[in-house]
């Protein structure tokens, strides 16, 4: 599926990632009731708390408009082997302000959960690769970030494992720690 004409799918070696859909309500529901306190305590509750099917799917629908209006990317991560729903990898388009919109950008923050059994098996940093490759394919963007709560040791070894630095001095809004790298100028625009 395409979403706009930035990516609406990725792939990877062990993984799918595509825009999320409405219809991946069905999916999604018990997955997020199941991993309530796992991911409680990690990501904002408007993304974690689970909702009525009717709404669960307006949310989802919601996060495909901001895809297509290039607001944010939210990708649903699934198992390429049997095409499980594992989580979500996100870019968002940020300036040394905050998240804004893409226009006005010079960096991306990736973003990133698993189910509980999906982790330890190095999905999220297949799939934060992922999204790194394409924020280094796009025009104006410096850096790229990764924000996590320093108590969420499995979060904070992703940015490890990809080879970035820990900021030393930085507003992390709610977070601990901010991870970065810098990017090269962009060899091709979308």
């Amino acid at each position: 599926m395409m979403c706009t004409e930035f990516p609406g799918a990725l792939q990877t070696e062990r993984l799918h990632l595509r825009c999320w859909q409405s219809d991946d309500a069905d999916e999604l529901l018990p997955l997020l009731i199941a991993n309530a306190e796992h991911l409680g305590a990690w990501i904002p509750e408007q993304v974690a708390k689970p909702a009525p099917l009717p709404d669960l799917a307006e949310r989802l629908a919601g996060y495909a408009a901001n895809f297509a209006a290039q607001r944010e990317w939210r990708f649903a991560i699934f198992a390429s082997r049997d095409d499980s729903l594992l989580g979500e990898a996100s870019l968002f388009p940020r300036s040394a302000a905050g998240r804004v919109p893409y226009a006005d950008a010079d960096r991306l923050e990736i973003g990133y959960w698993l189910r509980a059994d999906a982790t330890g098996r190095g999905y999220a940093t297949e799939a934060a690769q992922a999204l790194l490759d394409l924020a280094a394919s796009l025009p104006r963007m410096l850096r790229v970030e990764i924000r996590c709560d320093a108590r969420n040791i499995a979060s904070a070894a992703v940015p490890r494992r990809l080879g970035l630095h820990l900021a030393e001095s930085e507003d992390a809004d709610c977070y601990d720690m901010i991870w970065y790298c810098g990017l090269p100028p962009a060899q091709s625009t979308l």
